[in-house]
């Protein structure tokens, strides 16, 4: 998680630790994790851009110009991690999250997640996951996002 930064403000702390539970459920999942991280926090927003993210595999095969499939496998890994990455967030702000956006981009390697959250005031026992996708097929598809 080396490179891994967050914006310099009295929340930095936290956003360090968002950067780095984004890092590292990232590396969990797709082997290798991004090395640099950046939180930026923002009332009822928290965004995450992420750079170098692509696995060795995933850059070959963005060599062999399968760009489209580096990306369809990158939306499978955001579908399955998104409920890991939601509680994470959860636990750290103590607030739900209402909604999570996930993107990936090749040419620059770059890739962001947006957290919506709840106001302050919202009822702590709502389904931040709730309308996420459910599988990573339904991520893939697009489905119920």
């Amino acid at each position: 998680m080396t490179g891994t930064n967050s914006e310099a403000s009295p929340s930095g702390s936290t956003a360090a630790a968002i950067s780095n539970h984004v890092v590292r459920t990232m590396s969990e999942y797709a082997g290798r994790g991004p090395t640099k991280a950046r939180t930026h926090i923002n009332d009822d927003v928290v965004t995450v851009v992420l750079q170098d993210t692509l696995t060795k595999g995933e850059r070959s095969l963005v060599g062999d110009e399968l760009d489209e499939l580096v990306l369809t496998l990158r939306r499978a890994f955001q579908g399955t991690m998104r409920h890991a990455l939601i509680s994470g967030v959860e636990e750290i702000l103590g607030r739900k999250v209402i909604a999570l956006l996930s993107d990936n981009h090749v040419y620059p390697d770059v890739a962001v997640e947006v957290f919506l959250l709840a106001p302050p005031d919202a009822d702590p026992q709502a389904d931040g996951a709730r309308g996420a996708a459910k599988t990573p097929r339904q991520a893939m598809a697009g489905a119920d996002l």
